[in-house]
C-alpha cells in the first residue's frame, strides 16, 4: 500500500508543481457601463410602472421567421415581411403581414383574447380557435397564437398576491465593430405562483415559476423573459434589442420571440410605436371572406 502510494504522489508531482501545465492569455471582457444597484421590489415597481402606462400600443414592423432546430435537424428561414401590430389591454391583438414589394395582405390574425381568426388570402383559408394550443400542428408556425405576441410585446404587470426572487448572472458578447467582449450584469426576477396552502407535514412549499424577467444593470431595463407552461418547461422566451425612443416612448428596437418547444422563431424589428390611441373594438373583429376554406383548430 505505501509502494502504491509513493507512485501516485510521483505521478501527481508534475501536476502540483505545474510542470504538465500551460497558461494562454484570454481577453478580458470590458463591462458595458457603470452597474446599477436595485432589489426586487423596485424592480416590480419598475414593471408594474411600465406596464400600467400602456393601455394601447400600435407598432409598424418587420416580421422575419424561422422553423427547426437542432430536434428536427434542420432550419427553415422565411423572408422578412413588413407588417402592423395593434394592441389593447388585456388581450386583445391584431397583427398584419403584408407581401413583399405588392403590400397586400399575407396574413390576417385578429383577437378578442379568449379566441382568434386568422386569414391567408393567398390560399382562400381561415383559422379558428382558442388562444391555447391543445392540439399542435405538423406546421410548427400553424401552432402561433396570440398569447405569444401578447406575451413578448409589453411585458405584464406582477400581481401583489405572486411571489418573486431576486438573483444576479451575466451576458457576454463580442463587439462587431472592435471585436471586444462586452460584459453585462443582469438581475433575473423569478415570478412564482403561491404554493399550497396545507403542504404535507415534513414537506416543504412547492412553488411554480410563471416566468422569468431579465434586467440589464446598467440601466435596469428589461433585455428578455422567459415565459414557462405548467410542467415547468421555458414556453416562449422573448430577448430585447436596445432601446430607442419612439416620439417619447422607450421600447425595444427588435424583439425576438423564441418557442423552443415546437421549434420557431419570430424576430421583430421596431420601425414606429404608438401607445395609448383610442382602439374600438372593431379593430380587433375579422369577418371570414365568402369561399374561404375555414379550419377549425382546438
Amino acid at each position: 500500500m505505501r509502494r502504491d502510494w509513493l507512485k501516485f504522489l510521483a505521478l501527481l508531482a508534475p501536476v502540483l508543481t505545474g510542470c504538465l501545465s500551460h497558461t494562454r492569455s484570454l481577453q478580458k471582457p470590458r463591462l458595458a457601463g457603470a452597474v446599477l444597484n436595485s432589489d426586487a421590489v423596485q424592480l416590480v415597481e419598475a414593471v408594474n410602472r411600465r406596464y400600467d402606462a400602456v393601455n394601447s400600443l400600435t407598432a409598424t414592423v418587420d416580421f422575419a421567421a424561422s422553423v427547426g432546430g437542432a430536434h428536427t435537424g434542420q432550419q427553415t428561414d422565411y423572408t422578412s415581411i413588413h407588417g402592423f401590430i395593434i394592441f389593447r389591454k388585456p388581450e386583445m391583438l391584431r397583427v398584419i403581414g403584408q407581401v413583399p414589394v405588392i403590400r397586400t395582405t399575407a396574413f390576417n390574425l385578429a383577437s378578442n383574447g379568449s379566441t382568434f381568426t386568422l386569414t391567408i388570402p393567398s390560399k382562400s383559408r381561415a383559422i379558428q380557435g382558442s388562444t391555447s394550443v391543445t392540439t399542435k400542428a405538423a406546421n410548427p408556425l400553424e401552432n402561433m397564437r396570440p398569447q405569444v405576441f401578447t406575451d413578448a410585446i409589453v411585458i405584464r404587470g406582477i400581481a401583489a398576491d405572486r411571489i418573486v426572487t431576486l438573483t444576479t448572472s451575466s451576458t457576454t458578447t463580442l463587439e462587431a465593430r472592435t471585436k471586444q467582449l462586452i460584459e453585462t450584469p443582469l438581475y433575473d426576477l423569478t415570478v412564482l405562483n403561491p404554493g399550497r396552502l396545507d403542504p404535507a407535514p415534513g414537506l416543504p412549499q412547492v412553488d411554480k415559476a410563471t416566468r422569468v424577467i431579465h434586467f440589464s444593470r446598467i440601466d435596469l431595463m428589461p433585455t428578455g423573459q422567459d415565459v414557462y407552461n405548467s410542467e415547468g418547461a421555458p414556453e416562449t422566451k422573448v430577448s430585447y434589442g436596445p432601446y430607442h425612443d419612439f416620439s417619447g416612448v422607450s421600447f425595444p428596437s427588435t424583439i425576438t420571440i423564441d418557442r423552443p418547444l415546437e421549434e420557431y422563431r419570430i424576430t421583430l424589428t421596431v420601425e414606429k410605436v404608438i401607445v395609448n390611441l383610442p382602439l374600438p373594438d372593431e379593430q380587433f373583429e375579422q369577418t371570414i371572406p365568402k369561399g374561404y376554406k375555414v379550419q377549425k383548430m382546438p
